[in-house]
């Protein structure tokens, strides 16, 4: 099979890659210094935003204008539509992140602002009909990979060791237990093996990025993908508050509440709120279970990767013929790659050349752009969601599927996180 080079500046995958090299190249070099802010605000919206911030914002919203145009525009997509529409996902994101600043909303309920940025867009497309050019800016895909990579930087390889044999011992368990029990349901279901395989890992893993992975990986219809984004978002909401609550009511340690809060909530955004709500301590514990979970994220992807061309392709075809291993690497999702390289480069190169303190402060300014390409990735989801398509996917049965499969998750691995985490004294 001849080299693909044209990809390199044609796929979604590969610009994400460099676009988010590009955003942490910026920052880890020192050219951008500072981003603006959203502060706390307890009665006035606009309190949220100083005088200063707001001209930055302005020209925050034009830069990832300017930054996403240059890959629509290479990857031959609608820029005029995409120029027309992407103010108005802007503004929704930013509408969703200052909600979530309301000091009662962000300290006592921990309501973040994934959720905030899809009641948005969700009623918005629900209530109204959505027009061609507000759809062509919706790109929840090409956000959401970018941000992926900007997360890499985020989980070093000094914070994953923290979370010692245990934290990785669970999240093994838990992906393969809980992916294989829905994998299994689908298929019973009558669902494809593509879409099983999509839910399968969105819901055994961490949610929409892996999702998203596993999408690219076996090939799968984007509202498929779709499909189980919306699932996963829509779900978290009520888990995110309920969990919290049910570990407080069982007055669970915090190890363990955090560890089964970490295992079980499939997006981190909502991890992080739901184990504040419980305490520092189960914040420390959920983020670094959920964070043993993100780096599972390349080998499920290469997993599904290998079966499909090695198995479930060599099945279909009439003539048997054994699948290069450039095959395999054009299934991979590249904004993967991206994820690892950065993580590596930040934790093995720029952790000794900088130190630990001058990479986090780097890693502080790049969460917060990560922050807004994963708001406009939810703006998009809402956008592209409408619930009377959902009913009518499969009769309503993938959701159904999904449910149990969660129901599931949630007994595996509270069992799990008593067993490695029970005897854990907090400090």
């Amino acid at each position: 099979m001849p080299a693909d080079w044209p990809s390199l500046w044609r796929n979604e995958d590969w610009w994400a890659v460099w676009l988010g090299f590009l955003v942490l190249g910026l920052f880890a070099s020192g050219t951008i210094r500072w981003i603006p802010k959203i502060g706390i605000w307890t009665s006035l919206p606009t309190s949220s935003i100083s005088a200063i911030d707001a001209p930055y914002l302005m020209v925050l919203g034009v830069s990832l204008l300017a930054l996403t145009s240059v890959a629509i525009l290479a990857m031959g997509g609608k820029v005029r539509e995409f120029l027309t529409g992407f103010p108005v996902v802007f503004v929704l994101g930013l509408l969703a992140l200052i909600i979530a600043s309301q000091k009662a909303i962000k300290i006592e309920y921990g309501l973040e602002y994934p959720i905030w940025a899809l009641l948005l867009s969700l009623a918005t497309s629900n209530l109204v009909s959505i027009p061609d050019w507000l759809k062509s800016a919706a790109r929840t895909e090409l956000f959401i990979k970018i941000g992926l990579v900007l997360l890499g930087a985020e989980v070093l390889f000094q914070t994953i060791l923290k979370a010692g044999i245990a934290g990785m011992a669970q999240a093994i368990i838990v992906v393969i237990v809980v992916w294989y029990f829905c994998y299994f349901v689908a298929l019973k279901a009558g669902l494809t093996k593509s879409f099983a395989s999509i839910l399968s890992t969105g819901v055994s893993i961490c949610g929409v990025s892996a999702a998203i992975a596993a999408g690219g990986a076996v090939k799968g219809d984007p509202k498929e993908v779709s499909y189980t984004v919306s699932l996963i978002l829509l779900i978290a909401i009520p888990m995110l508050i309920g969990q919290p609550f049910i570990a407080r009511y069982f007055a669970l340690p915090s190890a363990v509440a955090g560890a089964w809060i970490g295992g079980t909530i499939d997006t981190t955004p909502a991890v992080v709120a739901a184990g504040a709500l419980y305490g520092e301590e189960a914040l420390r514990y959920a983020t670094v279970v959920k964070l043993s979970q993100n780096i599972l994220i390349g080998v499920a992807a290469f997993a599904l990767a290998l079966h499909w061309a090695v198995e479930v392709n060599k099945k279909n075809q009439t003539v048997r013929e054994r699948p290069s291993p450039m095959e395999i690497w054009y299934r991979f999702p590249k904004f993967i790659l991206g994820f690892i390289l950065a993580s590596v480069g930040f934790s093995l190169l720029l952790t000794p050349l900088m130190g630990e303190k001058a990479v986090g402060s780097v890693t502080a300014l790049t969460s917060g752009i990560r922050g807004w390409f994963f708001a406009l990735a939810f703006v998009a989801i809402g956008l592209n969601t409408k619930f009377s398509e959902l009913a009518k996917m499969g009769g309503g049965k993938p959701a159904l599927v999904f449910v149990a499969a969660q129901v599931v998750n949630l007994f595996v691995t509270f069992g799990l996180a008593w067993m490695f985490f029970g005897d854990m004294i907090t400090r």
